[in-house]
């Protein structure tokens, strides 16, 4: 394979991310602050390479965590210095669907003996901080009874047997697309 077909290989999975983002713009530009639209944004490209990731070596790397984290950090810098109340809520908020999606996750996998990937543990608390808490809980019950209804299909088919691991982060990101659509 040439090295330009190479790249346009590994490129090409890619292309959903400016397809959705400008879906995301055409919908929830007008009735959505910016800072919110600016973290929904963002919460959709790094979801979506989550997903991808988790779909193709069914692992979340701990540098996309990182970098969810840091992106987190540095746009919600500026915000507190330019409107301190506002920031001041949203960091609540923030930190309430970090503590709780992030707490919830790491006691599941403390209770299944990892049958749950510490990569979604880390995943969800950082999405937690994008989605607060009123975007993180609906984003975690709509991607489990996703996953759930997938794993039941393909154990129904035969596809996968009961022990067969499949990959969360793409139904929570599926979760997190609903939520942020319609919240």
């Amino acid at each position: 394979m040439t090295e330009t077909k190479s790249k346009t290989k590994l490129a090409l999975p890619y292309i959903g991310i400016p397809v959705i983002i400008s879906v995301l713009l055409i919908l929830r530009a007008g009735n959505t602050d910016a800072f919110l639209l600016l973290w929904y944004g963002l919460s959709v490209i790094f979801g979506y390479i989550a997903a991808l990731h988790d779909l193709k070596t069914q692992c979340i790397r701990n540098e996309l965590v990182l970098a969810m984290l840091a992106v987190w950090v540095m746009t919600m810098t500026p915000k507190l210095f330019l409107d301190t109340e506002v920031a001041i809520r949203m960091l609540m908020y923030s930190a309430l669907g970090f503590a709780v999606s992030g707490g919830l996750f790491f006691l599941v996998y403390l209770i299944s003996r990892k049958g749950l990937g510490g990569g979604d543990v880390k995943f969800i608390a950082a999405a937690g901080l994008y989605l607060g808490f009123a975007g993180i809980v609906p984003t975690i019950l709509y991607g489990t009874i996703l996953a759930a209804l997938v794993g039941v299909t393909l154990i129904a088919l035969k596809k996968i047997n009961r022990k067969d691991k499949i990959p969360l982060a793409p139904f929570l990101y599926a979760g997190m697309l609903i939520v942020i659509f319609t919240l």
